[in-house]
Parts: C-alpha cells; sequence; structure tokens
C-alpha cells in the first residue's frame, strides 16, 4: 500500500482517534471547531470533546459569502475564486486554534469539514423536472489538507444525495450513534438557520429513526434584526420581547405546503428569507407593523413551526425528553414558547448528554467522518425515511 492508505489503515485500527470536526452553518455566525477524542464506531462510538471554539467571521469573510450564498444568479468568477478560499482560511483558523491549544497538527488524526452551504436545492423547492435534489457546499477539502498537513474529509452531503437522501439533515447518523438511549425516547432538536431534529425511539430500532427540518430556526430573525437594527442578532430576545406577536401575520407565514409535507424533509433560506416574510405581511396585511413586533411574531413562527413538527412524532401517552443545540438554543423567548406547548416536558441540552450544545454539529462531523474510516458496519437507515445506510465524506491527502 501507499504512504497515505497506509496511513488511513493505522487509524482505522487505533484504540483511540484525534480527530477535528468543522461546521460552519448558514447563519454565518463563524466556524466551530472541535477537537475530539473518539474511540469504537456505530453504537460503540464514544467522544471526549477536548478542545472547542467558535472563530468568529469578520465582515469582510460574511460579505464574501454572501455575495453568493442563496442566490440563484451569481457571479461564476467569484464563486470559482471562493471555493479554495474558504478553504485555506478555515484551514488557517484551525491552526490557530490547534496553536492556542498547544496541540501538533502531526497528533491529529483527522479533520472533518461540513464546509459553507451557498445553496441547497431539494427538488421540492426547485421542482424542476429531470432534476433531483441538489446541494452545494464551497471550502475546497484538498486546500484544507494541504494548508493543515491532515487527512481531510470533507463534502458529506453529495454522498448522502447520491444515496437517495436529500443532503440534509445528516445529524441522524451521529444521534443514532452517541445520544441514543435504550428504554427512553429522545429527540435531538437542532435550532440553526434552520431548525431540525432527530427522532430516536426508545427501542433503538434503526428504521424508525428519523431527522428531518422543521422550518426556519434563526435565519429569519437574524436577517431582519440585521436589516432594521443594524445588529447580528437579537440577544436575549431584548428587541422581540419589546413587541407583540400578530396572529394575521403569523397565520400567513405558516401558509405554505413545506409545513404540510411529510417527513422527513429539508429547506433553507432559498425559501424562508426576507422576501417571503414581506409576501405574508403583504398578504395579511401588516406591512405598516412596527419591527419590535414582526421580531416577536418571527419567535413564534420559528418556535410554532418545531413544535408542531415534535407533535406530530409524540405519544401523549409516552413521556420523552429533548435535548436543544444550536444558536436557537440562547434565544430565551423562542425556548420558552416551545415549552408552553408542552407542559411538563423534560427538555435539557446536549451538556445534559455531555457534549457542548454549541460544539454539537462540529462534533457530529467529527463523528461522520471517524465512521467513514474505523466503522461502516452498524445497521442504519434503509432509504425509505430519507436515511440512505450509507458512509459520508471525501478524503483528501496532505500530500
Amino acid at each position: 500500500m501507499g504512504k497515505f492508505t497506509n496511513q488511513l489503515s493505522a487509524i482505522a485500527n487505533k484504540e483511540e482517534r484525534l480527530i477535528i470536526g468543522l461546521m460552519s452553518g448558514t447563519s454565518l455566525d463563524g466556524l466551530d471547531i472541535a477537537l475530539c477524542a473518539i474511540r469504537g464506531s456505530g453504537l460503540q462510538t464514544q467522544v471526549t470533546l477536548k478542545a472547542f471554539t467558535t472563530v468568529v467571521y469578520t465582515d469582510a469573510f460574511r460579505q464574501a459569502i454572501r455575495a453568493v450564498f442563496s442566490k440563484k444568479m451569481v457571479d461564476l468568477e467569484t464563486l470559482c475564486l471562493l471555493n479554495p478560499w474558504v478553504g485555506l482560511e478555515h484551514g488557517r483558523m484551525v491552526l490557530s486554534a490547534l496553536s492556542e491549544w498547544q496541540v501538533n497538527p502531526a497528533e491529529v488524526d483527522l479533520l472533518a469539514s461540513h464546509g459553507q452551504t451557498i445553496y441547497h436545492a431539494p427538488q421540492s423547492l426547485h421542482g424542476r423536472a429531470g432534476f433531483g435534489h441538489a446541494t452545494l457546499q464551497i471550502g475546497d477539502g484538498d486546500h484544507l489538507a494541504v494548508t493543515t498537513g491532515i487527512i481531510t474529509l470533507s463534502d458529506f452531503r453529495q454522498k448522502h444525495i447520491a444515496g437517495g437522501g436529500e443532503g440534509a439533515p445528516l445529524a441522524v447518523y451521529g444521534d443514532y450513534f452517541i445520544f441514543s438511549q435504550p428504554g427512553e425516547d429522545r429527540i435531538l432538536l437542532n435550532i440553526g438557520g434552520i431548525a431540525n431534529f432527530t427522532w430516536l425511539p426508545a427501542n433503538m430500532d434503526p428504521g424508525e429513526i428519523f431527522s428531518t427540518d422543521t422550518g426556519p430556526g434563526n435565519t429569519l430573525m437574524d436577517a431582519y434584526v440585521q436589516q432594521h437594527f443594524n445588529l447580528p442578532f437579537d440577544a436575549e430576545a431584548g428587541l422581540a420581547r419589546q413587541g407583540e406577536e400578530s396572529t394575521a401575520l403569523l397565520s400567513a407565514l405558516l401558509d405554505h405546503g413545506f409545513f404540510q409535507a411529510g417527513f422527513p424533509k429539508t429547506t433553507g433560506p432559498e425559501l424562508f428569507h426576507l422576501e417571503y416574510l414581506r409576501q405574508a405581511q403583504s398578504s395579511s396585511g401588516t406591512l405598516g407593523m412596527g419591527h419590535h413586533d414582526v421580531l416577536a411574531t418571527l419567535a413564534a413562527f420559528t418556535a410554532t413551526t418545531v413544535a408542531d413538527a415534535m407533535e406530530k412524532i409524540m405519544d401523549p401517552q409516552k413521556p420523552f425528553k429533548v435535548f436543544a443545540s444550536g444558536g436557537g438554543m440562547h434565544n430565551p423567548l423562542v425556548m420558552e414558547k416551545i415549552k408552553n406547548r408542552f407542559p411538563g416536558l423534560l427538555m435539557g441540552t446536549t451538556a445534559d448528554l455531555q457534549v457542548n450544545p454549541d460544539a454539537k454539529e462540529a462534533v457530529l462531523f467529527a463523528v461522520l467522518a471517524n465512521e467513514a474510516i474505523a466503522g461502516g458496519d452498524t445497521p442504519i437507515g434503509s432509504g425509505k425515511a430519507g436515511i440512505p445506510a450509507i458512509t459520508m465524506g471525501k478524503i483528501s491527502f496532505p500530500g
């Protein structure tokens, strides 16, 4: 075998692997970097989060991504330039974090990069005959590997689509491996730019689990705050709490076929954007609403769509637990509204399961990389629930 295939074989056979997971979401807050020690694979996966940081993006970085983000028409040269540039920038961020943690890159076995989603186009959204599901993430894995000197796995979502899925959500695999608990029904709720959850049944049946998007998480609220308050987000829901939600506007926001579609399903800011809000305001006669009232209604929109989706799978006769993660977890108004729908609901965060909720998605990509290299034997998914029975991640060698 060659140098790198020998190295991969050695990594796969190690008792413990040191893997970095990277996540950059649609909110464009920054790059989550999780340094994980992982043992085993499949349902025997054991993860220890050794270090975690979020490298906050500069305004210049965000503006560069927004030039091509969630737009049907973009400058092709700009897109072409951004793909390697994001890989290089992410690689430099990784090296900076490792230096801060006093970890030599040579000690790290694998780097797992989600990349930066710039467009998500499930068939239900694009509606074009002859084309299937599609999604696109930039931040080239080869540039990451060469920059850091670490074997890199990237572009996970393409394999998911090739296997029959929609390219999202991918959390279901890692959620099943590290968060399932025999005898306890669990929902792993993640509220990022888009909200999604994984259903983990108490019987541990891999044929019953699934993951689905529920609708907007932070994306509409953040975009509105950025446009009207010149702030990145509504910290502690301080602005939304100054307003009153509008029943008419909320009803108009909920009036879309996405919310009636069955599970699993995916969506993105390609649907839930400020024009979607403007159209809802126009149809509900609320274009003159105050900004604080709009924000209060958008918080209710996120909470309502999450709660409606959860309600569809809940058995009121059975207790279950919800473990939250993602930036929306820090919005107290959204979380209060979800809890109010389910009196007595046992709701915590993934911190209760020994995983920092802000790091969870980055950790899950480290788990996906671990499974691709050292696992792949645990039965999960049949395609019928949008969960292809596959391993994911393209491998880039550093030399």
